[in-house]
């Protein structure tokens, strides 16, 4: 098992920054990779950001690329998440997640970030 913890939401204007961090415990060794999720009100759920320890680039989904910037502290075994010029539609419960091999298997409980207007 791996456990995921996030931090960081809060209420920001448009504009604004965040970062989100999420820390893992657990089998940390069984992750192949991590990812950040977000879910608006009434919609589902949608990839943000993610990379996979074996390959060195970071995938973003084109909604957050230039805005939204992954980073990982491996000694604390950390992974953050810095979003830089937020808008509105941002606005979300932002999940981490872990995968194995195959699937995002793990989730943390999520944190909500706001973006006024």
């Amino acid at each position: 098992q791996v456990q995921l913890v996030e931090s960081g939401g809060g209420l920001v204007q448009t504009g604004g920054s965040l970062r989100l961090s999420c820390a893992a415990s657990g089998r940390t060794f069984s992750r192949d990779g991590m990812g950040w999720f977000r879910q608006a009100p009434g919609k589902e759920r949608e990839y943000v950001a993610g990379f996979r320890w074996n390959i060195g680039n970071t995938m973003y989904a084109e909604s957050v690329k230039g805005r939204f910037t992954v980073s990982r502290d491996n000694a604390k075994n950390t992974v953050y998440l810095q979003m830089n010029s937020l808008k509105p539609e941002d606005t979300a419960v932002y999940y981490c997640a872990a995968r194995t091999s195959i699937q995002y298997e793990y989730w943390g409980q999520g944190t909500q970030v706001t973006v006024s207007s």
